[in-house]
């Protein structure tokens, strides 16, 4: 029998994951057609290569020489803690941080060790989800890269040392109250940090503060105080929007808010009987995760969001907006984007990106305020991050030009890194009389300060920030201290003149006062629950009156500026799992790249790979090019966070720098030049190595296409006798905006090893879990689909008949199992399974006895060795005890009792795990929905692990029904 094309439909339109599937080139369809993409010839340094990367993204000190592992108190216990239960873990209420603000966080510790992260569920802005920063932050605490002790021009010495060199320092402060001190901060919340700035700030009234925020909300706050006359965050309330409207904002992408604004756009996603759901528009310049959501796409330059913005304000009838000249593609979304807002006042909301500026924002904001938008589901706050007054870092370098800085203090930012290039920032400290760096790491800003004191992360120190939604939450650690570091807070002390104190005492004192009386009461209750009840307070605020020109940008190309999808604006740069992860869009892993159009690609007979230099101003850059479906035509996209040096031994040397060639006074959008380069590389991309043998993919129905009642298929094998319990997933791709929270969460809670670049461009990645990423239509304006693939467990699984040593099994409950000692590597499971979920392990990934990685690892999975494969398991320790559990209570496994890795992350809820045998339990009720459908059904494998189709919403009535 003939077997249709591969991503073919019988009757629809072509799907396809990557431009070369457009090609004819043989090469490339023997490429893809090998059972693991290529066999490759690694380098005669390749192993060497493999070992330092081991050695950085697991922290595997053990490899890197003789040098000891520091990681002493990571170790289990020697002596059992009072009231400590061995094998059962301990959870603490805590955060970790992103740009400054609190991530709430559970963290699960077996024997005094944090192994995983998870959302805090009572927290009112996640909900219990997170994102790939948070399920990271875990590696990045065992990190050995990170400054282990203080330096004094690059040579070790001790906190006595330090506390003398502060001590003198202060009395030289003392007599010229602080004249020509600095404090250079990254973005903080932290209320005992503020105040002890204001501390510091009135012991020396001439010293001043500045704030560095490379990405994030900062640009955000200094365009909102333009529009609205004063500074402001603003707040999404996407649970309540009928519709919404972006301009090049990417707010389900990644950054503080990704979790927040995931929950609300998928709770008003999902249908009612009341309700048919929202519906997004987007008009971008380069594709981004929310766009691909969208029910119209608009594709626009960069240059085209203010005068789309004011042509909108005068469809709305906003006062004062003129009809400016568009395109027919611009007035046509345009009059869909006023016919969809009829009779939606106050359930509707308009939003901008920070690369359209203040002139985009006021005419949104104005758009806002005419649809009764402003207070309902767009609302301000007061800013969290400060200090409030803080000066720029423009400010800060033209002092220091001016012989006006004698001594800075840099806290927690890395701006010789992620300042503009044209800044020079580092010859500027160099010219500074006394320099401190006070950080995680000894990156590119500590290698140049005199000093570099070494800070506690967040998961083994005291502090306190907020919450995007303002809520304040107190930071408790999870594990002592293993490197000779200090938390911010005391360094501050020492800064103060204060006495030693207890490491909670400087916290305590900031909530003592607000709590009162019933302060321990208080104290208590906040460690427990996670965080402090009440968020920010809104204001009022209207937008200003006058009319902001926006730059002039005629002439050259658009380059548009992006935080990275995995490494942000290039923190987390050292941290092996976020490296690995395929980018949202492109897929491309342990690089960034220069995306362009594909009629951009054409002008300059460029292809995926090839070099290409980024000239803005006098500055240059170059990159691999890497051609974006659907992307503006004159727009030329830069991800922040490569090019790092001192990033450590995972993060140095990848990519290009597109901090050197991003302008100061614009730092998101600036006009240059793009010129082909004769050089290329190949990129470690994924989305091309686990195709799909068929052509049933990720599917999207109209209401007219729902199946009420669908027969199962039916199959020749008899069905397997079933325990009391059968467990089942159902993925809403409705709802799935690919963020890979679930992939990182898997990779956590299961020891996935990271294997690194040269082995993922031989397809030979190791995560369990994928999210594909599809088109269909026309390349330069695509549709696109997002489609989480983990192991079907199929009731008639190919691979259990496959397996020549029963090395992959079938439980009683349903669950594919993977008999590690068995298995004998002769991947036949691999070639028979048709959904190209297993995972082979062709290097003995596992760590030395004595390396510090055993600190990271859940006890609860096996550290899988060379030769065996792997797969997603429904992790089934998490099923295993919660029967432990309800066999204790004499009890049956209540529905959502078990949560699995990726069903925990997910920011939208778009999984849901249970009992399928249950027909009341909430995975039963989605089989049975209209949308419901298997994966290549027509194999007969009688999937546990089936979808929810998305609707196709390109018209108003289109989800009604």
């Amino acid at each position: 029998m003939k077997r249709r094309s591969d991503h073919q439909p019988a009757d629809g339109p072509r799907v396809w994951a990557g431009i070369e599937e457009l090609s004819d080139d043989p090469q490339f369809q023997a490429f893809i057609e090998a059972e693991y993409p290529s066999a490759l010839e690694f380098s005669k340094t390749a192993r060497r290569d493999f070992l330092k990367l081991m050695g950085a993204s697991f922290a595997l000190a053990g490899l890197t020489g003789c040098e000891k592992s520091s990681f002493v108190t990571a170790l289990p216990y020697v002596d059992q803690p009072p009231n400590e239960t061995i094998g059962l873990p301990r959870y603490y209420a805590t955060a970790v941080l992103l740009d400054g603000y609190a991530q709430p966080v559970i963290a699960t510790a077996h024997a005094g060790r944090p192994t995983k992260l998870d959302g805090n569920p009572q927290h009112p802005a996640t909900q219990g989800r997170s994102d790939i920063f948070i399920q990271s932050a875990v590696l990045q605490l065992y990190d050995p890269d990170r400054a282990a002790a203080p330096a004094r021009h690059g040579e070790a010495v001790s906190w006595a040392d330090v506390e003398s060199a502060i001590g003198t320092m202060r009395e030289n402060w003392r007599g010229d109250q602080g004249e020509g001190v600095r404090l250079l901060l990254g973005p903080t919340t932290s209320p005992t940090l503020l105040r002890q700035i204001d501390a510091f700030r009135k012991q020396f009234p001439k010293a001043r503060a500045h704030l560095h925020a490379a990405a994030g909300h900062e640009a955000r706050r200094q365009i909102t105080a333009a529009v609205y006359g004063q500074a402001a965050d603003l707040h999404y309330d996407l649970a309540d929007c009928d519709v919404i409207v972006g301009l090049d904002d990417d707010f389900l992408g990644p950054g503080p808010d990704q979790v927040r604004n995931a929950l609300g756009w998928s709770q008003a996603r999902r249908r009612s009987s009341d309700r048919p759901g929202n519906r997004l528009f987007m008009a971008e310049s380069v594709p981004t995760a929310t766009g691909a959501l969208a029910a119209h796409r608009l594709i626009a330059d960069a240059r085209r969001m203010p005068v789309l913005a004011e042509a909108l304000g005068n469809a709305l009838g906003v006062a004062g907006a003129s009809k400016p000249d568009v395109t027919d593609a611009e007035a046509g979304w345009v009059a869909r984007v006023v016919a969809a807002c009829k009779d939606r006042a106050g359930r509707s909301l308009f939003v901008s990106g920070v690369s359209g500026g203040a002139a985009t924002a006021l005419w949104i904001a104005r758009i806002n305020q005419q649809l009764g938008n402003a207070g309902q589901t767009l609302k301000l706050t007061a800013p969290l991050v400060g200090p409030a007054d803080a000066g720029t870092l423009t400010e800060l370098v033209s002092d220091i030009n001016a012989e006006r800085v004698t001594t800075m203090l840099v806290i927690d930012c890395n701006p010789v890194y992620s300042a503009p290039g044209e800044l020079n920032v580092g010859d500027a400290l160099k010219r500074v009389h006394s320099s401190f760096h006070i950080g995680l790491h000894r990156d590119e800003t500590g290698a140049l300060c005199q000093w570099q004191l070494p800070l506690a992360h967040p998961l083994e120190s005291w502090s306190d920030a907020r919450a995007v939604d303002g809520t304040a939450i107190i930071l408790q650690p999870v594990m002592t201290p293993f490197y000779d570091v200090r938390s911010v807070h005391d360094v501050f002390a020492k800064l103060l003149g204060a006495e030693d104190q207890t490491p909670d005492a400087v916290i305590r004192d900031t909530w003592r006062v607000s709590f009162g009386d019933a302060f321990e009461a208080r104290w208590k209750q906040a460690l427990h629950d996670g965080f402090i009840a009440g968020a920010a307070a809104f204001v009022t605020a209207s937008p200003v009156s006058n009319t902001i020109v926006p730059p002039n940008s005629a002439g050259d190309l658009d380059i548009v500026f992006r935080p990275d999808p995995t490494v942000w604006d290039g923190q987390f740069a050292n941290i092996g799992w976020l490296q690995e992860l395929p980018k949202t869009l492109t897929t491309v892993t342990w690089s960034n790249v220069i995306a362009v159009s594909p009629a951009l690609a054409t002008r300059f007979s460029a292809t995926n790979g090839d070099h290409v230099e980024v000239t803005v101003g006098e500055r240059r850059i170059k990159g691999p090019l890497w051609i974006m479906p659907g992307q503006a035509d004159n727009t030329v996209a830069l991800y922040l966070g490569y090019g790092r040096t001192r990033a450590g031994r995972v993060g140095d040397n990848l990519g290009y720098d597109a901090y050197q060639v991003r302008p100061s006074g614009e730092p998101w959008l600036a006009q240059g030049r793009l010129r082909k380069l004769d050089s290329r590389e190949d990129l470690a991309v994924t989305q091309l190595h686990h195709r799909l043998e068929g052509f049933d993919l990720a599917r999207e129905l109209s209401p007219e296409q729902v199946e009420k009642v669908k027969p199962e298929q039916a199959s020749l094998y008899a069905p397997w006798p079933s325990a009391k319990n059968a467990w089942g997933m159902v993925i809403d791709l409705d709802s799935c905006i690919g963020c890979n929270a679930c992939v990182t969460a898997c990779t956590a809670e299961n020891n996935v090893p990271v294997v690194g670049a040269d082995q993922v461009r031989a397809g030979r990645e190791m995560h369990w879990l994928r999210i594909a990423r599809y088109y269909t239509g026309d390349i330069a304006e695509p549709h696109s689909f997002f489609e989480p693939v983990p192991c079907m467990h199929c009731e008639e699984a190919p691979c259990e008949m496959g397996c020549p040593v029963h090395a992959t099994t079938h439980n009683s409950e349903g669950v594919n199992q993977m008999v590690y000692n068995r298995c004998i590597g002769t991947r036949t499971c691999s070639s028979y399974c048709p959904y190209k979920v297993r995972r082979f392990n062709f290097y003995d990934y596992r760590s030395p006895t004595d390396s510090p990685e055993h600190a990271a690892h859940n006890p609860d999975v096996t550290v899988r060795s060379r030769g065996v494969m792997e797969k997603c398991t429904y992790c089934t320790q998490r099923i295993e005890a919660a029967h432990v559990a309800a066999d204790k209570e004499n009890r049956p496994i209540r529905d959502g009792e078990i949560v699995t890795a990726c069903q925990q992350a997910c920011p939208t809820k778009a999984i849901v795990f249970g009992d399928i045998n249950d027909p009341n339990s909430e995975v039963s009720r989605l089989k049975r929905d209209g949308r419901h459908y298997v994966l290549l059904e027509e194999l007969g494998t009688r999937p546990r692990t089936t979808y929810l189709a998305r609707w196709r919403d390109d018209d108003p009535e289109s989800r009604q029904g």
